[in-house]
């Protein structure tokens, strides 16, 4: 890829939300993967920073296996695990648990995935664990999730009782990718959202109640990223960023908005981050990162292009006041840092090292960032310097997943425990 650098950036000052209309404000529902609006930010305020004795959990649960994060929504709190049925055969299961203490209300199996190892690597003295990776989507009572095998389930929230499912790779022409889908599943309005069917059926649309096919468009392949669901300049698309790219579809019909190149190797895994009318691409893999600007019509240009450099494996990062929060690194287990990058130029303003490949969110200005070790660090989101707030050791395991926050409280797991914290 060749870069393009344009000196003047028009920022867009339309407000990026839902076709619904929703903002953060409006609910204490953290539904799908990186919350209500899916840009991992709550307006909500932090409360408790003194972890000066320590952190005592509001309560931990076993959850085994896997990288899937929380989803929180009406007092449940959902994510996939992996158990073992009565022949011992391991199968991916959501399961539903009290929000406020973690008991567990159901849980449904959904089939035997293969995730070829793909996460098994880490730190020393903290690899394995390899299981699902997506996350659920709670909307209007259902419970959406893309597995692994490119299933798409639905369940009733209050039972777990499946209500229809859709297999992609079998009555879509999906080809499935190396380790698994990992995405997670988008619902605007009537419609959830996919990507990973064969020629002419790449974008998928399926009615959120019925699970009928609405839509199917696209040719290209899919990837491990979950697609952004935005408003650019008053328009409501969804980004996926595939093999070829990013492409803004738009989601009454699947027809496509804009599309532009990024370079794909390998995997890639972290999602599209919109800010205005720009949009943050991220892969590993000696790719970097690309800043493109959305223009008029079905036009982007290029602002700024990173090779092999601002790589975010699988962590999608935060936007927040014209400076990107995020941890950045390939394959840095146990040492990837945490860092604060100008937007409008990619310059790096602070970085600090230690946090590994884990996960952050923005809560009100402040950072809570989940170290690849199970380690929450409260970070001011401050791009004049690092000024940690607070730190405390939670949680045994690998972390991957990305921290959940609802109603004032921390929900986050690793490989073999979740727990909730009051904040």
């Amino acid at each position: 890829m060749i870069p393009c650098f344009h000196p003047v950036i028009r920022f867009s000052l339309s407000v990026i939300g839902l076709s619904l209309c929703l903002t953060h404000s409006q609910a204490d529902n953290w539904p799908q993967y990186r919350g209500l609006l899916g840009d991992g930010k709550s307006d909500e305020s932090l409360t408790d920073l003194d972890w000066a004795g320590g952190v005592t959990p509001v309560w931990k649960v076993a959850t085994p296996k896997g990288f899937s994060s929380f989803a929180v929504a009406d007092g449940r709190c959902f994510t996939l695990i992996v158990r073992e049925d009565d022949q011992r055969n391991s199968q991916s299961t959501v399961v539903a648990m009290d929000a406020d203490n973690g008991q567990e209300i159901w849980a449904t199996p959904l089939r035997s995935d293969i995730y070829q190892g793909g996460g098994n690597a880490g730190a020393k003295g903290n690899k394995g664990g390899d299981g699902p990776r997506s996350t659920p989507t709670v909307n209007d009572g259902f419970v959406y999730v893309y597995d692994a095998a490119m299933t798409l389930h639905c369940l009733d929230a209050a039972t777990g009782k499946r209500v229809w499912k859709q297999d992609i790779e079998e009555d879509f022409n999906g080809k499935n990718i190396t380790w698994g889908s990992a995405s997670s599943p988008i619902v605007v309005g009537d419609k959830v959202l996919v990507s990973g069917g064969g020629p002419g059926q790449t974008f998928l649309a399926f009615d959120k109640k019925t699970g009928d096919s609405l839509w199917e468009t696209g040719d290209d392949r899919f990837t491990h990223a979950t697609p952004t669901l935005t408003k650019i300049d008053g328009v409501d698309q969804v980004i996926f960023l595939m093999r070829s790219g990013p492409i803004s579809i738009n989601p009454d019909d699947g027809s496509e908005r804009w599309r532009t190149n990024f370079e794909y190797n390998v995997s890639t895994a972290a999602s599209p981050v919109v800010s205005g009318n720009l949009v943050y691409l991220s892969a590993g893999y000696n790719v970097g990162a690309l800043l493109l600007q959305v223009l008029s019509g079905d036009n982007t240009e290029d602002v700024w292009f990173k090779e092999r450099k601002l790589m975010n494996h699988w962590s999608t990062p935060v936007i927040h006041k014209g400076h990107i929060y995020g941890l950045f690194g390939f394959k840095g287990y146990g040492t990837a840092p945490l860092q604060c990058v100008e937007l409008a130029t990619g310059k790096i303003k602070w970085s600090q090292p230690g946090f590994g490949q884990g996960n952050c969110i923005l809560v009100g200005d402040h950072l809570i960032v989940l170290s690849d070790a199970g380690e929450v660090a409260i970070v001011a989101a401050d791009p004049g310097e690092y000024t940690e707030l607070a730190k405390a050791d939670v949680l045994d395991g690998k972390c991957w997943s990305t921290p959940a926050y609802s109603d004032g409280k921390l929900y986050i797991r690793s490989t073999k425990e979740g727990a909730c914290i009051k904040l």
